[in-house]
């Protein structure tokens, strides 16, 4: 054991099982610090995610104390500020996992030069995924940019390593402090209340992420595949917030999940191969990250219009599947996977309002945002991204809702005005005439574009590309 001390730098890491850095940190040192570096203006269009933070480093930091460890939020204005002033130190090793996004890996390779440089001992250690970013490649060693073969390539590979065992804590440290200044969680929590509706839905621990992975695979696995499509019943894994912040390896996932002989575990373990392409798309394409990953969409005639931008926001559109939609989204920070395409359809090819647009409005609202997955499923349904979805493929959120919202229980949940409307109406309610049962216009909006004419506009806008 080392004497001096061992510092694991948390970031999307809240957890114990298969945190290999903090494993590397506990078995190598008496002395354990983890810290959190909290820099407000990474968050400053991220408010949901505010409070998914602000709860899980309060859960983790119970969760440490059990094995005399101490976590410590800083808050920081600049990484790199931050780094300078420590290295100023030398009674350190210091540990973190990689987060995949060129911004961090980028700045991974900075501060190892640096820690280098000092002869500070130092290690980086896989993330939250099953292949490293840059692993999977095609045979002439460039990157994939269609999905299956890329997952086909990727399930071999993980499937031929041995994954690296968990090395967990072995026993209780002495507890002590390492950083000043020292920020509560609390402090995190946004400023506007919004955020209360949440803690009806979520509980951002790694205990929660467990149960939730043990009950989805005994209840409703078997079924994901056709389940997965109709948002009124339970039948996704809403694991995503918790793979994402790290409450939950998607090793431990792959690993529990092979462990059964069931006939949705394939379809669900593509979920997270899509998060590990979407990964390799922004490393090796990051230019997508700001633009179009297809250049030829530069020239794409989007249209401003703020009127009608803040009706999709709202969930005031007109189409209930779209209104029911937005409107889950702003209640429990989390919307149906179905849903989501159809109202991002609806936004880039319906309003024809810049995909960018969404991106920015999911970032800010979604529990689970990811900046790959954002990202690469905005352009996918936009037509611009790496084999995306078709420019011609445009949902028609009537039949959406018709299709996979037969008897109108998604829709009436989250559009209360609608809950009277009959089933033969209730995803086309401007068709009833019937006042004493809605008004359209008054208790519901009228469709702000008319389906078949928006349809026509925008296949006319696509075809200059």
């Amino acid at each position: 054991m080392s004497k001096k001390i061992g510092l694991f730098w948390l970031k999307d890491d809240f957890r114990v099982i298969k945190n290999y850095a903090l494993a590397e940190a506990t078995n190598n040192h008496d002395q354990v610090v983890v810290f959190y570096l909290y820099k407000k203006d990474l968050f400053e269009n991220q408010i949901a995610q505010k409070w998914w933070v602000s709860r899980s480093l309060e859960e983790f930091k119970k969760k440490l104390d059990e094995f005399n460890i101490s976590l410590e939020i800083i808050k920081v204005n600049s990484y790199q500020v931050f780094f300078e002033e420590l290295l100023k130190k030398d009674n350190f090793s210091i540990y973190w996992n990689k987060t995949y996004e060129p911004k961090y890996l980028n700045f991974d390779e900075l501060l190892s030069k640096k820690l280098t440089s000092k002869n500070i001992e130092f290690k980086i250690c896989k993330g939250n995924a099953l292949n490293e970013h840059n692993e999977v490649k095609k045979s002439d060693s460039t990157p994939f940019k269609v999905f299956t073969p890329f997952w086909r390539t990727a399930e071999k590979l993980y499937l031929e390593k041995v994954p690296t065992k968990n090395r967990s804590i072995l026993k209780r440290k002495k507890k002590i402090t390492f950083f000043k200044n020292i920020l509560n969680e609390k402090k995190i929590l946004p400023d506007k209340k919004w955020y209360i509706k949440f803690e009806k839905f979520w509980q951002p621990s790694e205990e929660k992420a467990l149960l939730e992975l043990k009950n989805f695979i005994k209840s409703r696995i078997e079924n994901y595949s056709d389940a997965r499509n109709f948002p009124s019943i339970i039948g996704t894994s809403k694991l995503s917030p918790f793979i994402k912040h790290g409450q939950i390896h998607v090793e431990t996932i792959w690993e529990e999940c092979n462990k059964i002989k069931k006939k949705g575990v394939s379809k669900f373990l593509t979920e997270i191969g899509w998060r590990e392409f979407n990964h390799s798309l922004i490393n090796n394409f990051p230019h997508m990250l700001k633009g179009n990953y297809s250049k030829k969409f530069d020239k794409f005639p989007w249209e401003k219009n703020q009127r009608l931008l803040l009706a999709w926001k709202k969930g005031l559109t007109g189409y209930p599947i779209v209104d029911a939609g937005m409107r889950e989204l702003y209640s429990i920070g989390w919307m149906h996977n179905r849903v989501r395409m159809i109202v991002g359809s609806f936004l880039v090819k319906h309003l024809l309002i810049n995909w960018k647009e969404g991106e920015k409005h999911f970032k800010n609202c979604l529990l689970d945002y990811n900046e790959a997955n954002n990202v690469s499923g905005w352009q996918w349904v936009a037509g611009c991204g790496a084999d995306a979805a078709p420019y011609f493929r445009i949902f028609n959120p009537i039949l959406q809702g018709e299709k996979f919202d037969k008897e109108g229980e998604y829709v009436k949940k989250w559009v209360p005005e609608l809950k009277n409307v009959p089933k033969k109406f209730i995803h086309r309610p401007w068709e009833l005439k019937d006042e004493k049962i809605i008004k359209i216009g008054k208790d519901y909006p009228k469709p702000i574009v008319i389906h078949e004419k928006a349809r026509e506009r925008a296949l006319k806008a696509f075809q200059i590309i």
